[in-house]
């Protein structure tokens, strides 16, 4: 996307920094209401609390629409298990971990130790009960994965891993890492894959927010893929494959 934002006419990109300025006004005040209000109702079971502070993120997609003229278009619904199972998507921006987060509670995800640090917002994160690992130790992030993975699914939920590890920016890739394939073979469930395309309008690296439509799509889930190299590989290939489609 960075590349065609550069070809954006003077006129258009104020238009662009005017919406996407509010936009994330709006989102600030969300996500500082719900983090709040979760934090104050903590005691509430884990999966009112999912739905409480998911509330603020469906909001988000809500406010992203009618600021940004962002729209949603998911396919593949009918893939998602009703049993917990193990969501690996490609991770290209913010709009997923609050998309994902909402659409498929209950469900807890993977994500840097350092967020639950911030004030108010991290406090209400560590609320959904995510599975926090220190990116600096990758062995002992990938033992952090399988053992709080294997807890959540065992309560109930699912888990949402994004196997890249970090945002890569829309129409690049990255390796794939196998602890998500690992966790799911090992605790016996299946795996679902998630191929999105929001980089290309919620870029990670821009403030600026792109018209148009988010496409996401789940695939039918796999439950005999072999070993945890075998199925990372089959959905990378197949998250690639439908990244293509996108156009």
């Amino acid at each position: 996307m960075t590349a065609d934002s550069e070809k954006i006419a003077e006129p258009n990109r104020r238009f662009l920094l005017a919406r996407s300025t509010l936009f994330y006004l709006g989102f600030s005040g969300i996500v500082a209401c719900f983090s709040t209000l979760v934090c104050l109702l903590a005691f509430l079971p884990l999966h009112l609390r999912q739905t409480l502070a998911t509330t603020g993120n469906a909001l988000i997609m809500a406010w992203l629409r009618i600021c940004c003229g962002i729209s949603i278009k998911a396919e593949g619904l009918g893939n998602i298990p009703v049993q917990p199972c193990v969501f690996l998507s490609n991770h290209q921006s913010t709009w997923e971990t609050f998309y994902l987060q909402r659409l498929l509670r209950p469900a807890c995800t993977i994500l840097k130790k350092e967020l639950l640090y911030i004030p108010f917002f991290g406090w209400g994160l560590s609320l959904m009960h995510p599975i926090a690992i220190d990116r600096t130790n990758p062995r002992d992030a990938t033992r952090q994965v399988l053992t709080g993975g294997r807890q959540r699914l065992a309560e109930g939920n699912s888990v949402i891993i994004y196997p890249q590890g970090t945002r890569v920016p829309y129409g690049e890739s990255k390796p794939y890492a196998r602890s998500g394939a690992a966790l799911a073979l090992d605790a016996g469930v299946p795996v679902v894959p998630v191929a999105h395309n929001a980089g290309a309008h919620w870029p990670n690296d821009e403030f600026l927010k792109y018209p148009g439509t988010i496409r996401v799509v789940f695939g039918a889930p796999i439950t005999d893929a072999g070993n945890s190299k075998q199925l990372t590989t089959e959905v990378q290939s197949w998250i690639e494959a439908q990244q293509a489609g996108f156009g």
